[in-house]
């Protein structure tokens, strides 16, 4: 059995909205990618953004995307849940790192006026879900937002932030495009994720080497989410974890479904 690993939910409510200004009326905006696919200067480039791009167009042109997207699609559900939880309707939302749009599929007019999203792949933006919301695509990075200063009501954010290199930049920037009482609802993968898979490579190449290195990218711990949302300016938060259990016959068929889902890095 391999767990694919455990969930960590961000609920923050800030109170205030502290990058770019930008045109929020085009249908799709590519002047919110970084230029050559990286992060702020001096900042760690764990993951190379123009290949995580072209994976994720890769992906978005399978015959059979929805056979892999069981986990976008119900993590997408949860938090559109938690969206139903609170009683205030949104003007406008923002989904930042959409993908293919898991969460605005299940949520309704009534709740939400209307929807940007936004994703670094414009092929996942083309290929989106239906949705009953009016909805605006967006090409941008998760860590250069094209939008004004206090724009969007509620922002949310599905298995997106995990690939980005300045996590920091990314919440400061989702924090800027907030109202001063908007609402934030976001999902990361935990630390604990393919802790299965991580400890049979490492045991298999300590056997066989004498020694390992990492084959899986790092995943954020759940004590430093709380420090970094605050750093960012977010106040009144609530961090929940979930447990998504997936069990696999073996390493390999769990290495072929990340690589359709391209949820992880595994080399």
């Amino acid at each position: 059995m391999l767990r694919q690993g455990r969930l960590w939910r961000l609920w923050p409510r800030p109170l205030g909205a502290g990058v770019l200004a930008a045109n929020l009326g085009g249908r799709e905006v590519s002047s919110g990618v970084s230029p050559h696919g990286n992060t702020s200067p001096g900042a760690l480039n764990i993951f190379d953004r123009n290949l995580k791009r072209k994976q994720k167009n890769w992906a978005a042109q399978q015959p059979e995307p929805m056979k892999f997207d069981y986990l976008r699609e119900e993590v997408g559900n949860r938090i559109a849940d938690r969206i139903y939880d609170i009683t205030r309707d949104f003007t406008l939302a923002l989904d930042v790192g959409c993908g293919r749009g898991y969460i605005a599929q299940h949520l309704s007019k009534e709740t939400v006026g209307k929807f940007f999203q936004t994703d670094i792949a414009e092929n996942a933006l083309k290929n989106s879900l239906e949705t009953e919301i009016p909805t605006v695509s967006v090409l941008a990075d998760e860590e250069f937002l094209p939008f004004r200063e206090n724009t969007f009501d509620l922002v949310v954010s599905s298995l997106s932030l995990h690939w980005v290199n300045d996590l920091p930049r990314a919440l400061e920037q989702i924090h800027y495009v907030l109202k001063p009482n908007g609402v934030f609802v976001g999902a990361m993968f935990g630390g604990d994720t393919l802790y299965e898979l991580r400890c049979s490579l490492q045991l298999a190449e300590t056997e066989r080497e004498g020694g390992f290195s990492p084959h899986i990218s790092p995943f954020t711990a759940v004590n430093d989410l709380g420090h970094l949302l605050g750093r960012a300016g977010f106040n009144t938060l609530t961090v929940d974890t979930d447990e998504i259990q997936v069990n696999y016959p073996g390493m390999f068929e769990l290495m072929e479904d990340l690589q359709e889902k391209k949820v992880q890095n595994v080399d």
